[in-house]
């Protein structure tokens, strides 16, 4: 399971990059990918702070499960197949194998789990989510969908 903000939906961005193909114009094309990282670019900051900000008993460290999840959150964007798109994710596959959904538990996306505390496996707790990802990308994400949507108009305009 991914956490996961898509911006836009793939149909249109796949019918501009499919033009973009047929015209062949490797600089229009290079420049609608460079728009839409830097359209979504700043949400990645922000995702990375609110995952610092996690409240735990412990600091935040980079070896902790808080710092494995900022190193799991990418941006992707993908202008061609099934998943094209603009996408900001907390990437499970990054995450060592044991913690794979550690960011949907966190998220509430999944139920709460238990866990031992400290590895102590003689104690076990119940561990509450901690929305962090939804709230922080609905707060931003108004300016990066609008941003995201005037580089794909732009391009359809120069397309048409």
């Amino acid at each position: 399971m991914v956490a996961g903000f898509e911006m836009r939906t793939g149909k249109d961005l796949k019918r501009i990059a499919s033009e973009l193909r047929r015209m062949d114009n490797k600089q229009l094309k290079s420049e609608f990918g460079k728009e839409l990282r830097a359209a979504a670019k700043p949400m990645v900051p922000a995702v990375k702070a609110a995952i610092r900000e996690i409240p735990s008993k412990r600091p935040y460290t980079a070896s902790g499960a808080r710092g494995r999840m900022t190193r799991a959150v990418k941006l992707e964007v993908r202008t061609t197949g099934r998943d094209a798109g603009v996408r900001i994710r907390v990437d499970g596959r990054k995450m060592p194998s044991g913690d794979k959904n550690l960011q949907s538990y966190m998220e509430g996306v999944k139920k709460p789990w238990r866990h031992p505390v400290f590895g102590n496996r003689e104690v076990w707790v119940k561990q509450q989510p901690k929305p962090y990802f939804f709230k922080t990308v609905d707060r931003i994400g108004t300016r990066a969908r609008r941003d995201v949507n005037k580089a794909m108009d732009r391009v359809a305009k120069q397309i048409s």
